[in-house]
């Protein structure tokens, strides 16, 4: 079982390095995450964007680039779309959004030509360690899907899966939230939960096991659940939570990132190749820890 982010920065360690590509990378919280994961000898970063401003945070921050390949670019553009390249033309593994706005990086991600587009939803995950559970969980979509239908809540489920089996979890347990525990023809998110629970049951949705609808004390409280009479494996126990829309998943996210203090990853997930895309406001350990999460996604 993965309890931390310690237990995941040492799997991947014992997976081998993989190659970053780092769009916009003049970034000094962004380069601080990278520094950190050459030294857990985890990635090769390929660092495209600026390079004096690169060279300058490097030097500050004690990254030693006498063995890193710079991309000078200074159009923030033009450097994110060759840091795409870079990951569709296999050149490296994984994408990271330095400094660039979220619309940019994903608009080179979607391109045609030089993009990641698989015909997949692409979703975001985020992965918690919160003290007062027992292991990690994920907790998706915050970032990307507004509000997905039924068929996309699936694919928003597979790719979480996917995630989850890269971080040795076989069976993943998914409670699929909302804000009761009984189908409510008035509430949408709920009458999805029991056809992806029925889905699950009839193979598919393979790999998992899914289970709602649930209230989120249902899902990650065991005592909650069966005070309220709720027979479940998954309930207390819960690996990925699928939230109904964008603002229950966002508020989730940041609630538990500036409440309850909780250290956190974020990926997205769909494309040919994992991408790391954090917020500026994440901390400098929530990049490391994304960036650990695509070198694990590329080592399934």
């Amino acid at each position: 079982m993965i309890k931390s982010f310690a237990d995941l920065i040492s799997l991947a360690q014992e997976k081998g390095k993989k190659k970053l590509s780092v769009a916009v990378a003049e970034d000094k919280p962004v380069l601080e995450a990278v520094k950190a994961a050459v030294d857990l000898n985890i990635i090769e970063p390929i660092l495209v964007g600026d390079k004096l401003k690169i060279e300058a945070i490097s030097k500050e921050i004690g990254l030693n680039l006498s063995e890193i390949e710079i991309i000078h670019e200074k159009d923030g553009v033009l450097a994110a779309r060759k840091a795409t390249e870079l990951v569709s033309s296999k050149k490296a593994d994984v994408l990271m959004k330095g400094l660039i706005d979220t619309s940019v990086i994903m608009k080179q991600v979607l391109d045609k030509e030089i993009g990641l587009r698989t015909g997949k939803v692409i979703s975001h995950v985020a992965v918690f360690d919160v003290e007062t559970y027992h292991k990690i969980f994920f907790v998706t979509d915050a970032a990307m899907n507004i509000s997905p239908n039924l068929e996309q809540k699936k694919e928003i489920i597979e790719n979480s899966v996917e995630l989850a089996h890269s971080l040795g979890i076989q069976t993943p347990k998914v409670a699929v939230i909302a804000a009761k525990e009984k189908v409510s023809p008035k509430m949408e998110a709920t009458i999805h939960a029991k056809e992806l629970a029925d889905m699950n049951e009839n193979n598919q949705i393979k790999d998992c096991v899914v289970e709602g609808p649930f209230a989120l004390d249902n899902a990650i409280s065991k005592e909650a659940a069966e005070h309220k009479g709720i027979k479940s494996i998954v309930a207390g126990d819960t690996d990925i939570l699928l939230m109904p829309d964008i603002e229950a998943g966002n508020v989730l996210y940041k609630s538990l990132t500036f409440l309850a203090g909780s250290k956190s990853a974020g990926i997205i997930l769909g494309a040919k190749a994992p991408i790391v895309l954090t917020s500026r406001a994440d901390s400098q350990e929530a990049k490391l820890h994304s960036i650990v999460l695509g070198v694990l996604l590329t080592s399934k």
